[in-house]
Parts: structure tokens; C-alpha cells; sequence
């Protein structure tokens, strides 16, 4: 398993060239147990030009599959804790061409009228398996940079040249999943 920081790039193919099945773990803790934060992951299914092919390209706790069935959303997780809190499987080989990207966001569920943050969350990551071996290749640990956002895009797998790598891209955003599902052009039930 290799760990890896924001803005770094890691070839899942070059390990495994025949990897067909992705399981993408994302896990938290919450540090403040008096309040309930409930953090939701959430995937995106975006062309090369980052617009939304279709607005059915989505997974998150109100839509737990794709309508090509690309994405599986294991459920919502609404207390954290060890492990992965959420998950989400990509079947890799049944990705559309015009697909260039598939963006991995962590929000938290209505933190701006519950004044939530993510400096009150620790040990966050993003992890990608091998679904087929169960083999963790590669690791995202968020640090403390994060300590105001409400939202985090926190990966991304690219496809470039038939070849799949997973982008750390660690880049924060406000208003919750509803505002990042809008800049996708999509909508989601809160």
C-alpha cells in the first residue's frame, strides 16, 4: 500500500493492469461525541471537460447506485468510527468512454445550521481497494488543513491512456453536498 499527499498522483494500473473492480473506502472519527455529526461520502461520474454526462452519474446516502450501475453506495453512515465509515464500489471495465473522472466527496449533513466543521473531525481518509484481491493499493489521510471546510473533494480517479490513477485532490468547499451536486448540475434529495 502506498500512502500518498494531496496533489500527489498514483498509477492503479501499473500494478495490476487486468484491475477490473475498485473499492473505495472512506473513513472518519468525530472528535466532539456531545454533538451528532453525520458526514456522508458521495461519488460524481464526470467527462474530461468535468461536466456531468448524464445527472443520473451519482452515488450518495439518497441514491446508492448509478442509473449504469457503475457505482454501488454502501449505505449511510451517520456516527463514523474505526474502519470505513462508507464505501463505494466502481466497476471499473463498464465506465463509459466519454467518462474522464470519477470525483470522491465527504460532506457534512446540514453543517451550517448545526455550525459543524471538519476541525472537529479526525483521522479522516480515502483509501482504494482492489476489490477483486482486497488488496489496499493506495491511501489519502486528510490532515488539519481542512479545520473550516464544511465539504472536502477529496479524490479522484482518472482515466488516461486505458491506464486508471487516483488523484488526491484535497480541495475544500462550502455549503454541503447540495451546493457540490449543484456545481455538477445535479440535484440531490437532501
Amino acid at each position: 500500500m502506498t500512502i500518498i499527499i494531496k496533489n500527489q498522483k498514483h498509477n492503479l494500473t501499473q500494478e495490476n493492469p487486468d484491475i477490473s473492480t475498485l473499492l473505495v473506502g472512506l473513513g472518519w472519527k468525530v472528535s466532539d461525541t456531545e454533538q451528532n455529526f453525520d458526514l456522508d461520502a458521495s461519488a460524481f461520474m464526470l467527462k474530461s471537460d468535468e461536466h456531468i454526462r448524464d445527472r443520473g452519474d451519482c452515488v450518495y446516502y439518497g441514491n446508492l447506485k448509478d442509473n449504469l450501475g457503475i457505482l454501488k453506495h454502501s449505505g449511510d453512515n451517520k456516527v463514523g468510527g474505526d474502519g470505513d465509515s462508507e464505501q463505494i464500489t466502481v466497476n471499473l471495465k463498464n465506465v463509459p468512454k466519454e467518462i474522464g473522472h470519477i470525483t470522491f466527496v465527504v460532506s457534512i449533513h446540514d453543517a451550517l445550521n448545526r455550525s459543524q466543521t471538519f476541525g472537529r473531525v479526525s483521522d479522516a481518509y480515502i483509501r482504494v481497494i482492489d476489490n477483486d484481491t482486497n488488496i489496499e493499493i493506495v491511501r489519502y489521510n486528510l490532515g488539519q488543513e481542512f479545520f473550516n471546510a464544511t465539504s472536502v473533494v477529496i479524490g479522484d480517479l482518472l482515466k488516461r491512456n486505458d491506464e486508471w490513477f487516483f488523484d488526491a485532490v484535497g480541495i475544500a468547499f462550502s455549503g454541503g453536498l447540495p451546493a457540490i451536486a449543484q456545481d455538477f448540475d445535479i440535484k440531490v434529495k437532501a
